[in-house]
């Protein structure tokens, strides 16, 4: 989780002291540290930078509003995280364009395949092909394989069944697999001529 923790110089403790305080300064300061790596996450759970950047923007109030509420234990920055996450899922559940996407059924769903192709993909590639993912499947595959939420945690979260987010989960990984594959076997194709 690198990219969470504010740079040694800063005295975190007097920060949230003065961003406590409604210190304008002090807040611009809190929200520079933080707004790049929030503004990522943000953009991993919606279909468009401007629709993460209102998420951020709300986190960010959120954060201000709450940080009585941070206990100095753990990372500034996973508590921030947790509230955009958070933020993400209430924003994708309250507009109409989002909402079709998670509504999420349960079904059975066939085991998927344990023959993984050779990939050759870097991180961009990976993440680029989890943002073409349907919404839904994006939200899942976010919260379990990135964030590290457990399925009980996500179907919370979310207002489903905790098999209904392994299901999903599961049908993400293997389109993801699936795309992975083809990705990989274009490149080798372009590579080598073919």
């Amino acid at each position: 989780m690198s990219g969470l923790r504010s740079p040694p110089m800063v005295d975190q403790r007097k920060l949230i002291k003065d961003c406590l305080k409604n210190n304008p300064v002090a807040q611009k300061q809190l929200y520079e540290l933080f707004a790049e790596t929030m503004l990522g996450i943000c953009y991993r759970y919606t279909k468009s930078m401007h629709d993460a950047q209102e998420v951020l923007q709300v986190g960010f109030i959120k954060v201000f509003k709450n940080l009585h509420q941070y206990k100095q234990e753990g990372e500034l920055g996973g508590w921030i995280r947790r509230i955009m996450v958070t933020t993400a899922i209430n924003y994708l559940k309250r507009k109409p364009h989002y909402q079709l996407d998670l509504a999420f059924e349960d079904s059975y769903l066939h085991p998927v395949e344990q023959n993984q192709p050779d990939l050759n993909l870097n991180m961009k590639d990976i993440l680029n092909l989890v943002r073409q993912l349907p919404p839904g499947y994006q939200t899942i595959f976010n919260l379990v394989a990135i964030e590290g939420y457990t399925h009980v945690e996500t179907g919370k979260l979310l207002g489903i069944k905790e098999s209904t987010s392994r299901s999903q989960y599961l049908r993400a990984r293997a389109l993801l697999i699936g795309w992975m594959g083809k990705h990989s076997v274009n490149d080798k194709k372009n590579n080598y001529g073919g």
